[in-house]
Formats: C-alpha cells, structure tokens, sequence
C-alpha cells in the first residue's frame, strides 16, 4: 500500500508514449499514471508532514519553498505536454488518496472531458510587448548645457519631453493593439492578462501586452514566425514569446477551482 497523500499535477486521457524515466516530480517524488473512467491524473505521493492542510497554509507563505515546489510541478507539466493534452491543475492540489482523485474525476468528469476536446492536440503561446524606458524616465538628472535656463525655458523643455513621452507610449499602445488582433485572427483562442509590473517582475520596460494565445500544434511553427515577423518593426519595442505551454489560460478557472475544493475536503 502506498502511504502519503496525492499531488495531482493534471488530467488527461490515456496515451502511449511514456513519460521520461528519470522525470521527478514535486519532493522528488516520480509522477504515476492513476486511470480511472477512461481519463489519467498524474499523481505522485507526498509526506502529510509537508502536505497536509496545516503544513500546507504555512508552506504557501514561504517564498522559496513556493519556487521550489513550482519548478518540480512546472516540470512535470513541461513533460506531459511533449506527449498529450494535459490539463493542469492548480500548483499543491492534493488528496487523501488514490480514492479520493477517482472521486475528483467522477465528480468533474464532464467538466475534464469537454476541456479536454476542446484542448486535444492545441497548446499555449505567450506575447509580451514591452516599451523601452525612457532616460529621463530612470531618474537620472539632465546633463548641464553650461547655462542657466529661464524657468520659460525649463518648462517648453519638460513639456516636450512629457509630450514625446506620451506620444511614445501611444504608439507602443497601438502596436501592441495591432499585433494583438493580427495573432488573435490566426489563433483559434485568447486571453488578455493584466500588464506585469516592471518594480515586481524585474523585467526591464514598460508590459504594454501580456496575451496568451491558444494555437494547434500543426500551427505553431507557422504561429512563431508570425510573431517573429513583428520585432524588427517598432523601434524602442521589445516582444518576447514564450511556449509552447499547456494551456493554463483557456481552463475556467472557476471549474477547476471546485475540483481543488473537492479535494481539499479530503485531506486529513
């Protein structure tokens, strides 16, 4: 018998290639395939110490322990998308047992078979737009002309540059507008996120488009081309894509939530 709870990293239906070997999961622990009514969860089994629901709420404040755990379920994930439509499930879902996640399934069991068709054989792109910051943006002073201005002169100066700063941030608003419908026309999906915040993220410029785009994977080739055809285009633009990913934007997240809250019923 297997003791531990049950870290569940996705749902999806059965497939034959076989997952990489030496592939661990979160703890360490190898991923295993559980089926049940014609669906798999990718389960691995995880000490209560850690996992059950005190523990748990108290893990979740700590940073490290959330990146740690983040990057062993991102992996898993990773590794399923090469070989299936998985449907990932939120980062530390977990169950008392085996029985519980086939109680899981049964209980969303339409919900995880319409997802899953409407996923089959698709995948997730990222675009982000940035705008470069502008020097006097950065909070250094302006260099000394050598002379004093008039204070007329300061500010016809400063409204120049609020004007040619705010011209710049327009025409980064309407580019990212532009490519936006362009990839949205291709893609058979999309998703808006909330710009990212330079001062949180670390990412230098200013997130001007944050989109997520739902693409087949006969497509994606054709899909990365595209957006690559834009970033020489705008000067003082930085577009970055990423993927592909499983498709985390197009599940609803309130269906999936439920699930979690079946879940999180069980523990001990």
């Amino acid at each position: 018998m297997t003791t531990g709870l049950r870290y569940v990293y996705a749902v999806c239906r059965p497939f034959g290639t076989p997952l990489q070997s030496q592939l661990t999961g979160v703890g360490g622990a190898p991923p295993r395939l559980l089926h049940h009514h014609g669906l798999v969860a990718i389960v691995s089994t995880v000490p209560e110490r850690h996992f059950a629901e005190e523990p748990l709420r108290a893990h979740l404040e700590d940073l490290d322990w959330l990146t740690e755990t983040a990057r062993a379920h991102q992996q898993v994930i990773d590794a399923l998308t090469t070989v299936t439509t998985p449907l990932p499930l939120r980062l530390a879902t977990v169950f008392r047992d085996d029985s519980a996640v086939r109680t899981m399934i049964e209980t969303r069991e339409e919900f995880f078979r319409q997802a899953l068709d409407r996923l089959e054989g698709r995948v997730e792109w990222g675009v982000k737009v940035y705008a470069e910051t502008e020097p006097d943006e950065s909070g250094e002073p302006e260099p000394n002309s050598g002379k004093a201005a008039s204070g007329r002169d300061y500010l016809r100066r400063r409204s120049a540059r609020v004007r040619t700063r705010e011209e710049r941030w327009q025409q980064a608003e309407t580019f990212a507008t532009r490519l936006h419908e362009t990839l949205s026309e291709y893609a058979e999906d999309s998703v808006l996120h909330a710009p990212q915040n330079a001062a949180l993220s670390g990412v230098p410029g200013r997130n001007v488009l944050n989109a997520a785009y739902l693409v087949p994977r006969s497509r994606s080739e054709e899909f990365v081309e595209l957006v690559d055809r834009t970033k020489d285009d705008p000067s003082g633009m930085r577009v970055e894509l990423t993927g592909p990913w499983a498709a985390y934007s197009f599940v609803r997240a309130a269906d999936l939530e439920d699930d979690e809250e079946n879940g999180e019923g069980d523990l001990p």
